[in-house]
């Protein structure tokens, strides 16, 4: 491992829905799923189920803290479960299923602390945070089944996420809400009808669609980044199209039968902002082509992202 790298490990409840919030950001080289805290050695998936290992599921991250800070990882870590939870998370009950934030070091540890001081004090939640700070220990490699859950089993996996609860506890209490008085003021009215609305502007005649410069495209609500001028690509229909969107986290995607037809349109998580489509017809591996409305997006050059605070993203730039 380069001596760059660091590992990180957290414990949110089922380990299925830690994977994608952290998976392909900049500076992160891998995110496993795993077991660990516990006191047996090697368990199986039933063993820590059963709650007589004291194990916890758990991811560990691999990451560059000079690209992505242990700061960030924290800051979405909190942002995928209920730290007021003390027997596990949502419909999953037990001890394997509780939240741990497993430091690696002293440096960790402080980090550690100092945020959930500040999420406590912030009073986005009534109830005490009592996700625990613990040393890391041991931590054994999850069956190969539940590597990566997310993109093997995509359509079971985004039910069971939102069965269990935690999609809606996500958007209830993470969702960055703005008064509709407030965004008629802050938004064009193209904006607005886009976002609000559902609305599509026209093609060729939006603000992204033939743009080339180098950056990201953000939630134009929001500020979460969306989008990276690496993935955009023409594909000769008139709006901003790209290949893949830069956190699998922050899009969601629902099934749109208006206008008789049916289409899988994509929304920010975030701010619930209607963005656009998604399409089967794209290139590469997944041929995703995500159209998307101009009027939904902000665009941070490369040169702004750093002064902005978008600074992890400047390594999708380099070389």
């Amino acid at each position: 491992m380069s001596n760059h790298y660091e590992k990180a490990t957290f414990a949110g409840g089922c380990f299925w829905c830690m994977v994608a919030p952290f998976d392909e950001q900049p500076g992160i080289k891998e995110v496993i799923s795993g077991y660990t805290g516990g006191h047996t050695e090697n368990p199986t998936y039933e063993e820590v189920c059963s709650d007589t290992t004291g194990h916890y599921e758990a991811v560990q991250i691999t990451f560059d803290p000079n690209i992505f800070q242990y700061k960030k990882l924290l800051e979405l870590f909190w942002q995928q479960i209920d730290p007021t939870d003390a027997g596990g998370q949502f419909n999953d009950r037990g001890l394997s299923y509780r939240t741990a934030i497993f430091y690696h070091n002293e440096n960790q540890k402080q980090i550690a602390e100092a945020s959930k001081e500040e999420l406590a004090a912030s009073g986005r939640f009534l109830k005490p945070i009592v996700t625990e700070i613990l040393p890391a220990s041991p931590f054994y490699r999850a069956e190969e089944k539940h590597q990566h859950y997310y993109k093997k089993n995509a359509f079971h996996y985004n039910m069971y996420k939102e069965g269990s609860g935690r999609a809606p506890f996500i958007r209830k209490n993470w969702k960055k809400t703005k008064s509709d008085e407030q965004l008629r003021k802050e938004l064009t009215e193209i904006q607005y009808e886009v976002t609000r609305n559902n609305a599509t502007e026209p093609p060729f005649r939006n603000e992204f669609w033939n743009h080339t410069d180098e950056g990201i495209y953000v939630d134009i609500i929001s500020g979460e980044p969306l989008f990276s001028s690496k993935d955009k690509y023409d594909a000769g229909c008139g709006w901003p199209s790209f290949t893949k969107s830069l956190r699998n986290s922050e899009i969601e995607e629902k099934l749109d039968t208006s206008h008789g037809m049916r289409r899988i349109e994509v929304r920010s998580k975030t701010s619930d902002s209607h963005l656009g489509h998604v399409f089967d017809d794209g290139p590469g591996p997944f041929y995703s082509r995500y159209c998307i409305n101009s009027a939904a997006l902000r665009f941070v050059s490369k040169d702004k992202l750093v002064e902005e605070g978008y600074g992890e993203y400047m390594s999708l730039f380099e070389n």
